[in-house]
């Protein structure tokens, strides 16, 4: 979780101050490491906002897979999962993230 900007904020007006980065630490328990980092971020980009977590497809990728669904409707995981060179579990995650619910229809043979 991320230090809200207006915290980050007090936390390096503290150091402008003249305080010490070990002291400054201590009253607002973040490292010494983490005040660097946002003495440096404010200094290069002149803004203290928090990074945008970036989401990673990393090999399957969500259009191809949507694709791939609509033309084998039957297909099961480990197949799915051969064919984009991945896992099972895999493919299961893909399909919750990108919230698609899948219920084989079988034919049951009557009596």
């Amino acid at each position: 979780m991320a230090y809200d900007i207006k915290y980050r904020r007090r936390a390096i007006d503290h150091l402008a101050e003249g305080n010490t980065v070990r002291a400054t630490s201590v009253i607002f328990q973040v490292s010494t490491s983490t005040l660097e980092r946002w003495k440096s971020q404010l200094k290069e980009t002149g803004g203290l906002a928090p990074k945008k977590r970036r989401e990673a497809w990393r090999k399957i990728d969500p259009a191809k897979l949507k694709d791939y669904i609509k033309q084998h409707p039957d297909a099961y995981l480990k197949e799915i999962a051969k064919e984009f060179g991945c896992s099972d579990v895999a493919i299961l995650k893909a399909f919750r993230r990108l919230k698609i619910t899948r219920k084989k229809n079988y034919l049951v043979q009557g009596d």
